[in-house]
């Protein structure tokens, strides 16, 4: 069984809801139902997306750091104290 869904645009939206289902050489009608079945899986695992939405986002950076022996070293330093 099928229900229809209603949602309300703004036109600029829908314009470009229009150009994204061209691009993608579909209906708006068959973009939607992706784009929301692509949100719902996202969403279902949240814990695990907004994590790798954070290590993605810090490996865009480059920071200066030791080698493994010595961060391990320095590790150990703070262990004892």
């Amino acid at each position: 069984m099928s229900t229809r869904l209603q949602v309300v645009v703004d036109d600029s939206e829908l314009e470009q809801i229009r150009l994204a289902a061209q691009r993608e050489g579909t209906t708006v009608s068959e973009w939607v139902r992706r784009t929301l079945r692509l949100a719902r899986v996202t969403t279902a695992s949240g814990a695990a997306e907004s994590k790798l939405a954070v290590l993605r986002a810090a490996v865009r950076y480059e920071f200066p750091a030791p080698d493994i022996d010595q961060m391990l070293e320095e590790t150990q330093r703070g262990y004892l104290g």
